[in-house]
């Protein structure tokens, strides 16, 4: 038996129950379909603790932070930013608080808080936890077929996340970028086993320019730094190197005079007062300079080999970490939606929002900031339609 709705939500992700929570608002009362329970993906996010947003309240300065939709964003930010991104938060009763670094956090520090509030705020709404299999264009409207019923809808707001489905929207003929992983480990051709959890502070990325901190694990790099840099090179083919100025404080000291005044300390260890103390031997290991050498003994050559490894620190990229990313960068083309509606162009009457988009952020709170936006901008590009 087909059941008959106005407005179908696919997804009740971040981006799903936000446009659910606008729509209310403007007197609907949608349906949302997914297969687990609503809002689940909110509850790692910002470890545990939901960054919900940034604060950067120029729009155009906000939209900088996404690799991929920065231009689409200026119309959507234009509209929904953060300044609204917290007014909504307000209304459904949670209270936020801003770090030193700009990201936003609930005053609790719970994302359970978040996702309860936010489906407290849209109880009204009919949550199907069923499977969406198949969408099929159906005159004006739609039909939706789940793993246990089918259901007509006269528009769907598709907000499914970045990760998979997208086949559902490409049968009826909607233009999708092939994802691929972004805010992920890097797995490198270099075994660092032996540094395994050692995190090297403030270091930059030569390619990108970009400073934070790298983490070494059992099958490469990981850590902000390398989060950063997968997404901005997310659709770069591998294998790619990457190279590293792992300590730019001591690139701009006199590190000869450093060596003159400890001329009988062990060189490894005049090194582990700037660099992790393993990473100091595995970096003279590399470089065939016995770690027990002293400061005295190091000559010319040997400083600047020191000096040009520590500054250029090459890696090579075999891969990203399987299933170990956050977001994807792709997702339903962006040149295919209307920013003005997150309406399709190739079918009418269906909408987009969030992560399904090809649009993806960095870490601290964008990408969500990203899922709230285009949550409003959807709803009210339904605002005409009529119950």
């Amino acid at each position: 038996m087909v059941q008959d709705f106005n407005i179908g939500i696919i997804g009740a992700g971040p981006a799903g129950c936000a446009c659910a929570f606008f729509l209310t608002k403007l007197g609907f009362k949608p349906t949302l379909i997914d297969y687990s329970y609503p809002l689940r993906t909110i509850l790692p996010t910002g470890g545990g603790r939901c960054n919900l947003a940034h604060a950067e309240f120029d729009f155009k300065e906000l939209a900088k932070n996404y690799p991929r939709g920065e231009k689409f964003l200026y119309s959507v930010f234009s509209k929904f930013g953060t300044s609204e991104t917290l007014e909504m938060f307000k209304n459904i009763g949670i209270e936020t608080y801003t770090q030193e670094n700009g990201r936003i956090f609930p005053v609790s520090n719970s994302s359970k808080e978040v996702q309860e509030k936010m489906l407290q705020a849209i109880k009204q709404c009919k949550i199907i936890k069923e499977k969406a299999l198949r969408i099929e264009k159906n005159g004006i409207g739609f039909k939706v077929v789940t793993d246990m019923n089918a259901y007509k809808f006269d528009k769907i707001v598709f907000s499914i996340g970045g990760h998979n489905g997208y086949e559902m929207i490409e049968r009826i003929g909607v233009s999708v970028v092939e994802p691929k992983p972004a805010l992920v480990g890097l797995v490198t051709s270099e075994n660092f086993s032996s540094l395994m959890g050692t995190t090297l502070k403030n270091v930059m990325n030569n390619e990108t320019g970009i400073t934070d901190d790298m983490l070494f694990t059992h099958f490469g790099i990981s850590g902000p730094l390398i989060y950063t840099v997968s997404s901005i090179y997310a659709r770069r083919k591998h294998p790619y190197q990457l190279s590293f100025n792992i300590c730019p404080e001591l690139d701009k000291m006199n590190f000869q005079q450093i060596l003159n005044d400890n001329p009988h300390k062990l060189l490894k260890n005049v090194l582990s007062e700037y660099i992790p103390h393993k990473f100091a031997e595995l970096l003279l290991d590399k470089l065939n300079i016995l770690s027990e050498t002293k400061s005295h003994r190091v000559n010319g050559e040997m400083r600047d080999l020191i000096l040009d490894k520590l500054n250029n620190f090459t890696v090579n990229i075999k891969s990203t970490k399987k299933d170990g990313e956050t977001v994807s960068a792709g997702g339903v083309s962006l040149d295919k939606i209307n920013s003005k509606t997150m309406e399709s162009k190739e079918v009418s009457g269906l909408y987009f929002c969030g992560e399904v988009i090809d649009v993806d952020g960095f870490c601290g709170g964008f990408n969500l900031q990203n899922c709230w936006s285009t949550a409003y901008i959807a709803s009210q590009g339904l605002c005409d339609f009529k119950n």
